[in-house]
């Protein structure tokens, strides 16, 4: 069997798919993005949205990545797909218009939760069966390949007590085969693998040996199995029930319950007409019934207790499904943001792996090893997102907050505490609050004159915003703003240097607000560690002093250069 894979190299962060539908469903092109010039302009819109990231050279044929991006919408079911004309059984009548929002579309759309996302990939992904009518080139019975990995996921955890997949047994056995396969049969091969592997002299030499084999029996290139298998994970944890585990997965205990039903659900072969229907549709979950929605809810409170966690079902409603969703969610939320508060207290154990990811996106660089062997990435479409990502965790690593670390981010993360998406507008990236004063900060990878244009209004903003909500409140606390680029423009400089700002009554207020370059702030938190100072002690007094300075040094550029010094040596 050739390797199967979930949605497409080309897009392989799927909630990126949402930021593209949320572009698509305001635009002329709803409906009408077939044909190479559609497709290009499909393209182009991606990356206005800020999507995507283009060239903007004349002579660069941007249709393959419209088409790619409209295949893998499609195929997930969250656009609706054109049928073959050639295909006489079926009518486009039955599921409307091509390329237009399908029901499923619509409702992640409107998903503002990352588990509300998450559930929209979990009915996409249950609905999504090859081969099908979309999907030809695959000689097999038709299979699920989410019932199909989590089916061996629980067998493996069965048989060993975990249920652990890794990368190279995604790579080389559970993407080329199906549940046509015996069960037992696919285990005992991961099971053999493992052993193998952990054996060998050279694991590196024996993934390969792996790889190559793959590529003989299916005369496809090494780097396929590996471009698939990344694309699979990212697609799986994309439903929620899965987590990362090292370079592999494993499934979220939270949700161990709902994998299960699942899994234990009759397959059934679909109609083209049926299998479309439940694609556009969105598949129905176990959850949907009550009584399997009251068994995980059960669960979830026992898994709540177990974390120390109270939860009060007294004088709530749980008559319909309705109902049991409502409190399950609150429970998944309670118990998310436990996990986080134990997330951010470890980040301290992972300065140099923090400190890394600083410099990957300071050298825009996408790959690196650690000291201890593991391996890093920063995908170069998400860099933005890993920008705000990695700043928010250098301080969570030096422990002061006050307020609670999911109040200090903008950006949603995953189960991974990995970053979907930038944080939104309206507002600053990050906003810490310490015992003493708050830290708006702001990041961009912007760093030509295009830099004052877009970030001087908006950071100044965000700032005042901050400054007046913290008047009325009388908290007394300072407010500084921190802008961290990887250059910082004088023209954005200066606007920040003078830093003036007119509320609507025309009332003037004094802004504090500092450019540092990403690489001073990594030299800044690499101090702090090995210092083992209160960073915000030390940040607080750095950013005082390039306040004063500002009105005493000429320009931007002399005062551009007055940070850098100070930031470096604020731990001196």
């Amino acid at each position: 069997m050739r390797p199967w894979h979930l949605g497409n190299t080309t897009v392989r962060s799927a909630f990126r798919l949402r930021d593209g539908l949320v572009a698509l469903s305001t635009s002329s092109l709803l409906g009408d993005i077939k044909g190479r010039d559609k497709e290009s302009e499909f393209a182009w819109l991606l990356h206005e949205a800020g999507v995507v990231s283009l060239d903007r050279g004349h002579s660069v044929d941007v249709s393959d990545l419209g088409r790619k991006w409209r295949s893998a919408m499609t195929q997930l079911g969250f656009i609706v797909p054109e049928l073959r004309s050639s295909d006489s059984k079926l009518d486009q009548t039955w599921i409307g218009r091509p390329f237009t929002l399908t029901a499923n579309g619509r409702r992640l759309i409107a998903s503002e939760t990352v588990p509300a996302m998450q559930e929209c990939f979990l009915r996409s992904l249950t609905a999504y069966r090859i081969p099908s009518v979309l999907e030809t080139g695959y000689h097999v019975e038709q299979f699920s390949p989410l019932r199909h990995t989590l089916a061996i996921m629980l067998e493996l955890e069965r048989r060993v007590g975990d249920s652990r997949l890794d990368f190279m047994e995604i790579a080389v056995t559970v993407q080329l085969t199906s549940q046509e396969d015996d069960l037992a049969t696919v285990c005992n091969g991961i099971i053999e693998f493992r052993r193998a592997r952990e054996a060998s002299k050279s694991k590196r030499r024996f993934d390969t040996a792996a790889l190559e084999e793959a590529s003989r029996v299916n005369g496809l290139a090494t780097s396929t199995y590996r471009d698939y298998a990344d694309c699979n994970i990212r697609y799986l944890k994309a439903t929620g029930v899965v987590l990362s585990r090292g370079r592999g997965i494993t499934v979220v205990p939270e949700k161990r319950l709902l994998i299960s039903q699942l899994v234990e659900q009759p397959f059934v072969s679909l109609s083209p007409r049926a299998y479309l229907e439940e694609l556009c549709n969105g598949a129905a979950l176990p959850t949907d019934h009550k009584e399997s929605a009251t068994l995980v809810l059960d669960d979830l409170i026992e898994r709540a207790r177990g974390r120390g966690l109270a939860f009060d079902l007294a004088g709530r409603p749980t008559a319909d499904v309705a109902d049991i969703s409502i409190l399950r969610y609150e429970l998944e939320e309670l118990i998310a943001e436990d996990k986080e508060m134990a997330f951010a207290a470890d980040q301290v154990n992972f300065v140099d792996e923090i400190s890394e990811y600083l410099r990957l996106i300071a050298e825009r660089g996408t790959s690196a090893t650690l000291p201890n062997g593991d391996s890093i990435s920063v995908p170069k479409s998400e860099a933005p997102a890993y920008f705000e990502w990695a700043t928010w965790r250098a301080f969570l690593a030096m422990n002061d907050l006050v307020n609670k670390p999911y109040e200090s981010r903008r950006f949603k993360i995953d189960q991974d505490f990995l970053p979907i998406g930038t944080a939104p507008g309206g507002g600053p990236d990050l906003i810490f609050e310490f015992n003493d004063f708050v830290l708006a900060v702001e990041v961009t990878l912007t760093e030509n004159s295009r830099q004052e244009a877009a970030e001087g209004e908006s950071v100044r903003r965000h700032v005042a915003d901050i400054a007046l909500e913290h008047s009325v409140r009388g908290t007394g606390k300072e407010i500084y703003g921190l802008f961290l680029a990887n250059k910082i423009d004088s023209n954005t400089a200066e606007t920040f240097r003078i830093g003036v700002w007119y509320f609507s009554d025309d009332s003037r207020t004094q802004l504090n607000i500092v450019p540092v370059t990403l690489t001073a702030f990594r030299e800044f938190f690499d101090a702090v560690v090995i210092s083992q100072v209160h960073g915000h002690v030390a940040l607080r007094r750095t950013l005082a002093g390039s306040i004063a300075k500002r009105e005493a040094i000429g320009g931007a550029p002399e005062w551009k250069a007055q940070v850098d010094q100070l930031i470096r040596e604020a731990v001196r």
